[in-house]
């Protein structure tokens, strides 16, 4: 098995799903009961819930991260992650929001409309004072970018805006001056873009860029791929703890049940190798680097850092993290002879 590679973060593939697949195969192989329980319980999507007060643009939120494959909760209570979204500046309910035991992230939607000029280098200095009032990552977003589809219309439209320049010094100027336009298609386009989109659609189609090319900058702008990055690594440690749970349940399992074929499984390279993916996550969404080489140097070097690591002055969770780095080195060393 091959956890290090040319993927996001070094990892191929996350270290739950490698669980997962692997317990399925053995699962279906076996048929041990019980075994497809675990597997289906710790394969389930984390959900995460989506939080804001009236007016900060949560559904759009919502929206833009299911359309990026994240599993949206329907209830917040109970879900593995929560994101915040606020807009402008922290309000008193958005502090209170933010005091939760779950893992949250803070999302600062409408980041077009933080300052006049560059908004976006505004709402970074926004998002970094945010974050130091709250201990928490705040990602500033614009939501409504996310997903936008140009059909034939759209594009012939922005194009008329092209050869003939609107006035876009404000939604009104935009929308009732004469302009060849209609004013029913421009209210249409601010609707959807508003002014920051529609000005970068605008501009990309001038220097020649595809319907498809725009559509990848304005999501690009939207910044939903590193909203989607931070859930990622903020959801680490529970991809690592829901495996270290199910291989519990399944130690238990064995016990009860005396299948030395489970025994075995348990102690298996495919399990160990898996459970330190899993691990790997952890380490790396903190910012630690872990050796990605696949030689056997490598493994010996990975395996004598992190057995140091975990004797270090860590969280217990950094310990078991570490521990299981080390352990599924010696084995991929192993692997090698």
């Amino acid at each position: 098995m091959t956890i290090f590679g040319t993927g996001r973060n070094g990892v191929r593939e996350r270290g739950l799903q490698i669980f997962v697949d692997v317990l399925a195969e053995f699962a279906a192989r076996v048929r041990v009961p019980g075994v497809t329980a675990v597997q289906e319980r710790c394969g389930a999507p984390l959900a995460v819930a989506v939080r804001g007060r009236g007016g900060v643009g949560r559904g759009a939120v919502a929206a833009a991260l299911a359309d990026s494959g994240v599993t949206i909760a329907t209830d917040t209570v109970g879900a593995d992650v929560q994101v915040l979204v606020i807009a402008e500046a922290l309000k008193p309910e958005d502090r209170s929001a933010a005091a939760v035991p779950t893992p949250t992230l803070v999302v600062l939607n409408k980041a077009d409309l933080t300052g006049a000029g560059r908004p976006l280098d505004a709402a970074e200095r926004i998002a970094a004072q945010v974050a130091a009032t709250v201990g928490l990552t705040v990602v500033p977003m614009i939501a409504h970018l996310a997903s936008v589809e140009l059909d034939d219309d759209d594009v012939a439209a922005l194009r008329t805006l092209v050869t003939h320049p609107a006035d876009m010094t404000s939604t009104d100027a935009f929308v009732q001056s004469q302009h060849p336009l209609p004013a029913t298609v421009r209210r249409q386009l601010l609707a959807r873009l508003d002014r920051f989109g529609l000005a970068h659609a605008v501009l990309a189609l001038a220097d020649g860029a595809s319907t498809a090319t725009v559509t990848r900058q304005l999501r690009a702008l939207s910044q939903v791929d590193r909203v989607v990055e931070h859930l990622d690594g903020l959801a680490a440690p529970i991809r690592y703890r829901r495996v270290c749970a199910a291989v519990h349940e399944l130690q238990l399992l064995a016990a009860r049940s005396g299948d030395r074929r489970l025994e075995v499984f348990l102690t298996s390279d495919e399990i160990v190798i898996a459970v330190m993916a899993a691990a790997v996550e952890v380490v790396q969404a903190c910012g630690a680097a872990v050796d990605r080489g696949h030689d056997a140097d490598a493994h010996m070097r990975r395996a004598r850092h992190w057995r140091r690591y975990s004797r270090g002055p860590v969280d217990l969770l950094h310990q078991r993290c570490a521990a299981d780095i080390a352990r599924g080195s010696l084995r991929l060393l192993g692997q090698t002879r």
